[in-house]
């Protein structure tokens, strides 16, 4: 049995959410967000909350699995058309800038040309000094252009520069000099 997909979704007053079969689409003041789920799982209205269940076709595993994961994802839903995500970055580094050109954000990296990262329809980057805000309503794509900001220079371990996540501890080795002193 899935503990996550036995819990029921409470919706904010703010959101709306039409279910038709397998489609579902939440309007919220942030936006709307349409998804196809799974025939196996049920969605279920009552008040002010949301219950998901499954079918018994299929496998006990399969069931358990799509349970959780549609829950989990319908949340998400309802949280981005509500509330929204956001990604903090930082970066570290000599000559290290981000600029926003447009839907785009511009990084200069200490490369020979500025990196350029696409900004898909829903997402805003915000520049203050060192920090990179990535913000949207569908928490998939923000976390996967927050990935790509940080894949363009990855922090690196001896001197920290380069680009790392707000909350990410990076743990700096010791260089030759320090090992070979010891």
């Amino acid at each position: 049995m899935s503990r996550i997909g036995k819990k029921s979704i409470i919706i904010p007053k703010e959101v709306e959410i039409k279910i038709s079969g397998a489609r579902v689409v939440v309007l919220g003041p942030k936006g709307e967000l349409k998804k196809e789920f799974s025939p196996l799982v049920n969605f279920k209205i009552e008040e002010d909350k949301i219950f998901v269940s499954v079918t018994s076709s299929g496998s006990q595993k399969t069931n358990s699995t799509l349970w959780g994961l549609s829950r989990a994802l319908l949340n998400n839903m309802i949280v981005g058309a509500s509330r929204g995500f956001e990604k903090i970055l930082e970066f570290s580094g000599v000559g290290f800038k981000a600029q926003v050109k447009g839907r785009d954000l511009e990084l200069i990296l200490g490369f020979t040309n500025p990196v350029l990262i696409n900004g898909p329809s829903g997402i805003n980057f915000q520049v203050e000094k060192n920090t990179i805000k990535v913000s949207g309503i569908d928490k998939d794509s923000v976390g996967q252009v927050a990935a790509l900001i940080r894949a363009a220079r990855p922090p690196e371990p001896y001197k920290g520069t380069g680009i790392k996540y707000k909350d990410e501890i990076i743990i700096k080795k010791a260089g030759k000099k320090a090992v070979a002193g010891a």
